[in-house]
């Protein structure tokens, strides 16, 4: 009997343990996604940019009327690559989701560091034929609490 508690409980923690660096190792990939995905667009390099996004997907921007699928998206950005300038976001900060069910689906949420100032990118990625690409992406500038009512009213304004 105690040889058998031995076992089972040495097949749990061998089980924990691959579980645990499955997950942080799709966590990995994932936050190596999105660092790619910055640097592809602070480098103005269309053709790697967009290839990490599904095709559906859905980019909502700052402004109200930015709710974009891929091909409006891209035509969005047309000018700001052509340039060779498109924009350039560094992460400060990083949280990645995973589930133990769906395991080619991850959520996230960052800081980010822009021409704006501090902003919050979040988004929902998924795994196809072994590669993770971005499925839905929302950028938002972030606004301290006690600046709020200076937003309000701003936007109103408009």
């Amino acid at each position: 009997m105690m040889k058998l508690t031995m076992a089972y409980r040495s097949i749990i923690f061998v089980g924990s343990f691959l579980i645990i660096n499955f997950a942080h190792g799709q966590k990995a990939e994932v936050s190596m996604l999105l660092d790619d995905w910055h640097l592809a667009a602070a480098n103005a390099d269309s053709l790697a940019y967009f290839s990490r996004i599904t095709d559906p997907s859905v980019f909502v921007g700052t402004d109200s009327s930015e709710v974009w699928d891929k091909v409006q998206f891209i035509n969005f950005s047309a000018p700001y690559f052509a340039k060779g300038k498109a924009w350039n976001f560094k992460a400060t900060s990083r949280n990645i989701y995973t589930d133990k069910k769906h395991k080619n689906i991850a959520w996230f949420d960052e800081m980010l560091d822009t021409w704006m100032g501090p902003c919050r990118g979040s988004g929902v990625v998924v795994k196809q034929k072994g590669k993770w690409l971005i499925k839905h992406y929302v950028l938002s500038v972030t606004v301290p609490n006690d600046r709020i009512q200076e937003v309000i009213k701003a936007v109103k304004s408009n």
